[in-house]
């Protein structure tokens, strides 16, 4: 009975947003709303392939998914370098105190996710905070806001929580034990850490890599509020489409390559997850 639920709420909240979604794609665009033909009526099919023979034959979407699957990957490296270093300390640390600094990872997500984004421009804008310090030293101003570092830091501080939750859980479950066999056999403590810590953590530290990846694949805020005006991700395209050109069926195909793309790591995970066992 239980299962049977379980089936029936992914196939109403996930299977059947997903199929509307493909079918939209293969509809027509038209005035009205909603601005699209299906793609079956009454005289049966009335679709169109025009979206997907666009998704292929315009650059410009392929470009902004190769800028998207860039920031992206940097991002979850940036987020799991960073990551690994914060889990590990909290991991090392007294039993004790690991539940606060847990609390204080996870602090920025008491505040709201826009509102901490306006900050960042409240700090970044020429007339920001960080200028406004520099100025009385001679420095600046600088040009920080709607830049590519700008869009990076705020990809990272939004997503660094994602990366360091699994990899902490993984780290507080080693076996310190190892590591002081490691140091008794004569290795350096980055020989310890590169050849028992870091093999441990790898099932985790993939965890956290896909975790930032995936939903910074489509991210569309944070582009919007701290990256340069010619930045076009694919998040930003699908949203375009959707709000300002009401193209919902070119819309729909953006969202299902999407999805078709972040669906390859996730079976390259599962993958690598089946050779380990």
């Amino acid at each position: 009975m239980i299962r049977a639920l379980a089936w029936l709420w992914l196939a109403l909240l996930v299977a059947l947003p997903l199929a509307v979604v493909l079918l939209m794609g293969f509809g027509a665009a038209q005035p009205g709303i909603p601005p699209v033909r299906p793609p079956f009526g009454p005289a049966g099919w009335q679709g169109s392939l025009e979206g997907w023979s666009l998704l292929l034959a315009d650059t410009f979407y392929l470009e902004a998914a190769g800028r998207s699957a860039r920031l992206a990957g940097l991002t979850a490296a940036l987020c799991l370098v960073l990551g690994f270093a914060m889990a590990l300390g909290i991991a090392r640390a007294p039993a004790a105190r690991q539940p606060a600094l847990v609390a204080l990872v996870l602090a920025p997500f008491l505040v709201g996710f826009v509102l901490r984004m306006a900050a960042w421009v409240g700090l970044l804008r020429d007339s920001g905070l960080l200028n406004r310090l520099a100025a009385p030293l001679g420095l600046g101003p600088w040009q920080m806001l709607h830049t590519d570092g700008a869009l990076l830091l705020g990809m990272v501080h939004s997503y660094l929580p994602f990366a360091v939750l699994p990899l902490w859980a993984a780290l507080s479950r080693r076996d310190v034990a190892l590591e002081e066999a490691a140091a008794d056999l004569g290795a350096s403590p980055f020989t310890a850490w590169r050849t028992v810590t870091l093999p441990l953590a790898a099932p985790a530290a993939l965890a956290a890599f896909l975790l930032v990846f995936i939903p910074a694949m489509g991210e569309v805020v944070i582009p919007e509020l701290l990256g340069p005006p010619d930045a076009v991700l694919l998040g930003r395209a699908i949203w375009g489409e959707f709000f300002q050109t009401r193209d919902w069926p070119l819309a729909a195909v953006l969202a299902t390559a999407l999805l078709a793309l972040l669906l390859l790591p996730l079976w390259a995970q599962q993958r690598l997850a089946r050779g380990r066992a």
